[in-house]
């Protein structure tokens, strides 16, 4: 028997209409020709959708990343509020706190539960708890007792931990070495630890990657205001609290836009749309920057604010809550700008908030106007230094940026 492979199905399909059109024409009058067009376009349409992949939603990824990032901070907001952190060294010098593991621990979890063939890039590693029994069974304790209020979004995520070696196993299931296949997740469990030990700003992290192309990315920021008007200022960053009126969660798919919603103890609250602020001048945006001279150059990040003519105070926060208070018009530009030439960003570091930012008007790229490489493993190796700010003034914001570093 003859038989017709799906392409050349097509391709006769396409011509036998192509022929009816032609012979329609011909015997067709003028005020029937549009009607007859339409109906053979009807014809064209299932042609067109079998040839054209569909695009995905990324809904569930989206979901169970913003319910699992907001049991995270159950865990976070109970650490913040206690006087002794569990604070540790890592070999960096960097602190990570007993939240930290017990945040990471909870949304690897909710992934591995979920999306099992998925890779995770995450922060912390369980080796020093395997040595240090007290300190691991202080941190199951907390995990244990951080559930939402939701019985169906905590099934959403898989339930709890089953146990205190189970949760030591989610910690080091964070190992992936990253790159540019596949699907990998990216989490900080607490992005600004510094800030989180200090009373400042902190965010709970984590972003999903397919092919080195960040996808789903979510920040849930416990001491920023629910209110998305609520401007920056050059306080914003010191003494904060998750008092009645903070938190938000703020999230983002690629080709769908960000948004933001209160940071709650069960199911989601209800979201809404966030852009970031149109700058008619840039003499009058808002400039944010790391707390930590360690992280980014306030020195040349000074400079390029005068470039620029802008006179306000910079605001310096610790995290990606710099990429969501921008992304949401509280802020307008965030630069982090190099201070040694052999520093490498980290992926969880960014791959949120980079997202969240595009999604909501906004552009990133490093210091030489790049985009940020999410595919060369954990790390930003590609790269040098970060620039967000609006579509409308990155290039002139970008110009600056350039102008400052090149005169070195």
């Amino acid at each position: 028997m003859f038989t017709l492979s799906k392409n050349s199905y097509l391709s006769t399909t396409l011509l036998v209409s192509l022929l009816v059109l032609a012979i329609s024409l011909l015997s067709t009058t003028s005020s029937s020709l549009p009607h007859r067009l339409s109906l053979l376009a009807r014809q064209f349409l299932p042609i067109r959708s079998i040839s054209t992949s569909p695009t995905m939603s990324y809904a569930k990824e989206l979901r169970v990343a913003e319910l699992a990032v907001q049991r995270a901070t159950l865990l976070t907001k109970r650490v913040f509020h206690e006087k002794a952190k569990g604070t540790l060294s890592k070999d960096d010098a960097s602190p990570v706190t007993i939240g930290d593991f017990g945040a990471q621990a909870l949304i690897i979890q909710a992934i591995r539960k979920n999306f099992p063939q998925d890779e995770i890039v995450g922060e912390e590693e369980a080796a020093t708890l395997r040595e240090n029994r007290e300190l691991s069974s202080k941190i199951w304790t907390l995990v244990k007792e951080a559930r939402l209020s939701d019985a169906t979004a905590e099934e959403e995520l898989g339930g709890p931990i089953p146990s205190e070696e189970d949760m030591l196993s989610a910690i080091d299931a964070g190992n992936s070495a990253g790159g540019a296949k596949g699907r990998i997740w990216a989490l900080d469990p607490i992005d600004g630890t510094k800030g989180f030990l200090r009373g400042g700003q902190y965010a709970v992290c984590l972003a999903l990657m397919v092919d080195g192309d960040v996808k789903v990315g979510v920040l849930g920021c416990p001491n920023l205001p629910v209110d998305d008007s609520a401007s920056l200022d050059a306080h914003s960053g010191e003494n904060q609290t998750d008092a009645e009126g903070k938190g938000v969660l703020l999230g983002a798919v690629q080709g769908q836009g960000a948004t933001s919603r209160p940071l709650g103890i069960g199911a989601l609250g209800k979201s809404q749309p966030i852009h970031m602020k149109e700058v008619s001048s840039i003499a009058d945006a808002t400039f944010c920057e790391s707390v930590e001279a360690a992280h980014s150059s306030h020195s040349d990040q000074s400079q390029i604010a005068q470039e620029l003519g802008i006179t306000k105070p910079s605001v310096r926060m610790d995290s990606q809550a710099k990429y969501g208070s921008i992304a949401r018009g509280a802020g307008d530009l965030y630069l982090r700008l190099p201070v040694r030439k052999d520093y490498q960003e980290k992926i969880w570091d960014h791959a949120a908030g980079d997202l969240i930012v595009r999604e909501a008007g906004g552009e990133v790229t490093d210091a030489q106007g790049k985009r940020l490489d999410f595919g060369k493993g954990r790390t930003l190796r590609n790269n040098k230094g970060v620039v967000a700010a609006p579509r409308g003034v990155h290039a002139q914001v970008l110009e600056a940026v350039k102008s400052v570093l090149g005169s070195k």
